[in-house]
């Protein structure tokens, strides 16, 4: 089914809160895409996606639905397959490269066969991992199928005993080398990379920084050498097409200028990037020209089924 054509879709469902750890995260991003829809003419039915899920689709019978879910369930191709089976179009990426995205390991493994640069990764049991180094620090332990830096522990160089994980970690865990340097991102729409952002933010990235107003700083466009901002653009787009992302996606990368492009390392791409107030995506599609309403509508205009 090809792109919904400009007037098909008047009926939109807004996806939004659901079941994972991201639920505040998408409900604020829910929010601010349903009044930018109404405010684009659609008419707009929210939708905390639930276990009613399918039959509340069935009743509202949608043109198109909008996920604007996060994390598991809404980021990881389950909901994209049941938008497939009831034959809706539906916004984003499609099964598998959302599946792919999700899995931070497996979506390695497609950067390193693309030529995108990468640190060394492997996966490990929790209890091993708070039981000695399984590499040596500084490494860093992360879900391997979350988003929004959610269970996110930092070993550092010096550090004498392995991290105490929480109870509530994934039975497996990535465990990756550790990058220094400057947080950037790079958004891509449809074929073409936005621009580039230096996230600048007192110590660590965390979930705090990325959606509390005033958290971090993003200067739009990064004032970073040239070379290392297209290497940016074109590593988002490489890595975009390597997953078979559709629709709007986003590339974050370390960069430790000291080694120059060498120090450029793309750590994830995410398949539905924050639409929030402070969300770095729509900063980069106004620093684009797009306001956020031209944006939803874009992204509105791009659904189908067959992602």
């Amino acid at each position: 089914m090809a792109g919904m054509s400009s007037g098909t879709a008047s009926k939109v469902v807004v996806l939004m809160g659901g079941l994972s750890a991201e639920r505040e995260v998408s409900l604020s991003s829910g929010r601010e895409c349903a009044a930018a829809l109404m405010e684009a003419g659609y008419q707009v039915v929210s939708v905390d996606a639930g276990p009613d899920l399918c039959a509340r689709l069935t009743e509202i019978k949608p043109d198109v639905v909008f996920n604007a879910l996060h994390g598991r369930w809404g980021e990881d191709g389950c909901v994209q397959g049941l938008l497939e089976w009831m034959r809706i179009p539906y916004t984003h990426s499609g099964v598998l490269s959302s599946a792919l995205a999700m899995d931070k390991e497996k979506s390695k493994a497609a950067f390193r066969a693309a030529g995108l640069p990468v640190v060394a990764s492997r996966l490990a049991r929790k209890n091993e991992v708070r039981t000695r180094h399984v590499m040596p620090p500084p490494y860093v332990v992360k879900p391997n199928n979350e988003g929004s830096s959610v269970g996110v522990y930092i070993v550092h160089e010096a550090a004498n005993a392995p991290p105490q994980l929480s109870d509530d970690m994934p039975e497996v865990v990535m465990v990756e080398t550790y990058a220094p340097g400057r947080e950037l991102t790079a958004a891509v729409l449809g074929d073409r990379a936005l621009t580039v952002t230096d996230i600048i933010v007192d110590g660590w990235y965390d979930y705090h920084a990325k959606y509390s107003v005033g958290g971090s700083r993003h200067e739009v466009p990064a004032n970073i050498p040239a070379e290392i901002f297209a290497a940016c653009q074109d590593y988002a787009l490489r890595a975009h097409h390597a997953l078979g992302c559709r629709g709007l996606s986003r590339t974050d990368f370390r960069w430790d200028e000291a080694r120059g492009l060498e120090g450029l390392i793309l750590l994830e791409t995410n398949t539905q990037p924050g639409m929030t107030p402070t969300s770095l995506a729509p900063e980069q599609a106004a620093a684009a020209g797009l306001t956020f309403a031209e944006l939803c509508r874009w992204i509105v205009k791009d659904a189908s089924c067959d992602r």
